[in-house]
């Protein structure tokens, strides 16, 4: 069972759902259990801008799509996986072990097929205090009802220097807006020019969780640049002229 909620501040402590918490820093305090059965800390692992999927590995109900969800935008993304991005899957069951990990992480790298997968595609399992320090640290709030769990669907992107820099929610996601927040979690790094026009040209609506392109911007620009020319134009033609009175 599950849901996709975001929830105001004001009633965040009470309620499930997700309550952003942008800008703030993932803890140093957090150790994991990888796929491979290292224990490491989690922060330390964070050296890129990387893409944080919360769930737990037998969810009978929104988990499954929300990592094919990542795999398929993993897949039809132009970005290179270990290079450019890293994603992370954590579990917030302290009852699931690495075993369990590293049997999802086979089946999803099948799904992937591309990218650096040994090094920037992680599975990761916690004991309970570490995953419920985790989970308030980022702004996710769950509940057990029975067998299962009650929990949002949502990717969480950090920097490389693990601050939170966007939340992305549901169970889709197109390879266009994952590209930007990955930008977006870059900021301290200079980027190509064409991430440089993108940024310039769409703005994140954070109503619509998406990102929609400025047209008051991109109107702004196109007037500026034929006032430029229509200015351009004017000045050398009246050179033009002023070089032919002066030759007659």
């Amino acid at each position: 069972m599950a849901f996709i909620m975001i929830m105001p501040q004001a009633k965040a402590e009470e309620a499930l759902g997700v309550f952003e918490k942008l800008d703030k820093f993932i803890s140093k305090d957090f150790y994991f259990t990888n796929e491979k059965g290292e224990h490491v800390n989690l922060r330390q692992e964070i050296d890129k801008p990387t893409v944080i999927a919360l769930v737990y590995y037998e969810c009978p109900g929104i988990c499954t799509p929300l990592l094919n969800g990542v795999a398929e935008v993993m897949n039809r993304s132009d970005m290179e996986l270990g290079t450019d991005y890293q994603v992370f899957i954590i579990s917030f069951s302290h009852k699931e072990t690495p075993q369990l990990a590293a049997k999802k992480k086979k089946n999803y790298v099948e799904l992937v097929g591309k990218g650096d997968t040994e090094n920037g595609f992680h599975f990761f399992t916690g004991d309970s205090l570490t995953i419920a320090g985790f989970l308030d640290n980022v702004g996710y709030k769950v509940k057990f009802d029975g067998e299962e769990y009650i929990h949002p669907a949502t990717l969480i992107v950090s920097t490389p220097h693990g601050k939170i820099a966007r939340y992305l929610h549901g169970t889709y996601f197109l390879p266009f807006n994952l590209k930007m927040a990955v930008i977006e979690a870059s900021q301290e790094k200079s980027g190509p020019t064409i991430n440089k026009l993108m940024k310039f040209c769409f703005s994140y609506d954070p109503e619509g969780q998406t990102y929609v392109m400025n047209i008051t911007r991109i109107t702004g620009f196109i007037i500026l640049t034929i006032a430029l020319s229509i200015l351009a134009y004017l000045i050398a033609t009246n050179k033009r002229r002023k070089t032919i009175i002066i030759g007659n």
